[in-house]
């Protein structure tokens, strides 16, 4: 979900990734759910290394740069998911197509446009701009991509910090707290889930905490519609996505209307950091741990 260029293109009908309507969704259509009776099923294993907490980080719990920031690239305002390290760098996680520079409808990261890495990109709370260090986008272009899952459900983009803002960081998610780990084994259907979007047109601050449930997993297990209350809108996309345990499982990328209307996609973390590790990013890239964890059930 992509304000900016897109947000007016939204506002005058047309069709835009996670802001307007093109067939069943905010995005190009893509591939229908698998029947519930497949879903959920095991993907092949994707070794990622363990999530780190960084002493620099843990003394900087509740501090300006977090998950669930603004983030702005080019104009466009996306919101942040989680905070990761790897090459001895720390980096806020945004969507993809927040970087796009295609039209509206081209949304396959196979085949749209991105700005290049070392683009600007604009953080909430920090003093200086940090800059594009990975995108998925480019990454499957580069090796020229042939899966159509990942294709279509690969959405994830790496903002380096500035240095000079890396005491500002916390990796906590705001409200509610975590990421506790890294969820790798999909969602079930009915499984909770917990979100914070900061989209500039919610308006509501209260409204920024989501709860919902997952509807399982589809795209070979690359993606995974969920529904919340209230669902994410243009300007939440890239924010992340929390299991019930606390786990990083995912990050928000279009509105559905289709398995159910007003339901999210939330790309799998766990698949994209283990993509980003072969393709370009740090070998070491590590979701970075955030502080307790509030129960959805105390929700």
């Amino acid at each position: 979900m992509r304000q900016g260029r897109r947000l007016t293109t939204v506002l005058a009908g047309a069709a835009m990734l996670l802001g307007a309507v093109t067939g069943t969704a905010w995005a190009d259509p893509a591939p229908p759910p698998v029947p519930p009776t497949a879903m959920n099923v095991p993907g092949p294993a994707v070794p990622l290394p363990a999530p780190v907490a960084l002493p620099e980080m843990a003394a900087a719990l509740g501090g300006s740069i977090h998950p669930g920031v603004q983030v702005r690239t080019d104009g466009a305002q996306c919101t942040a998911n989680f905070v990761f390290t790897g090459g001895g760098k720390v980096y806020l996680g945004q969507a993809a197509h927040c970087s796009g520079t295609g039209a509206a409808t081209e949304t396959d990261g196979c085949t749209s446009q991105s700005l290049p890495l070392g683009t600007p990109v604009a953080i909430s709370g920090a003093s200086k701009p940090g800059k594009l260090a990975y995108n998925s986008w480019l990454a499957m272009q580069g090796a020229k991509e042939t899966d159509p899952d990942a294709c279509a459900y690969n959405d994830l983009a790496l903002v380096e910090i500035d240095p000079a803002d890396v005491a500002s960081v916390s990796p906590t998610v705001p409200f509610f707290g975590g990421p506790t780990g890294l969820d790798t084994d999909g969602l079930a259907t009915g499984e909770r889930v917990a979100s914070y979007g900061n989209s500039e047109l919610r308006g509501v601050a209260a409204l920024s905490p989501k709860v919902g449930a997952a509807l399982g997993d589809t795209g070979n297990g690359w993606s995974h519609p969920v529904l919340t209350l209230s669902p994410g809108v243009p300007g939440d996309s890239g924010s992340g996505f929390l299991d019930a345990g606390g786990r990083a499982v995912g990050v928000l990328s279009t509105l559905n209307f289709l398995p159910a209307p007003g339901s999210n996609g939330v790309g799998d973390l766990a698949r994209m950091l283990a993509y980003a590790r072969s393709h370009g990013a740090p070998g070491d890239l590590a979701l970075a741990l955030g502080g307790p964890f509030r129960s959805l059930g105390l929700v």
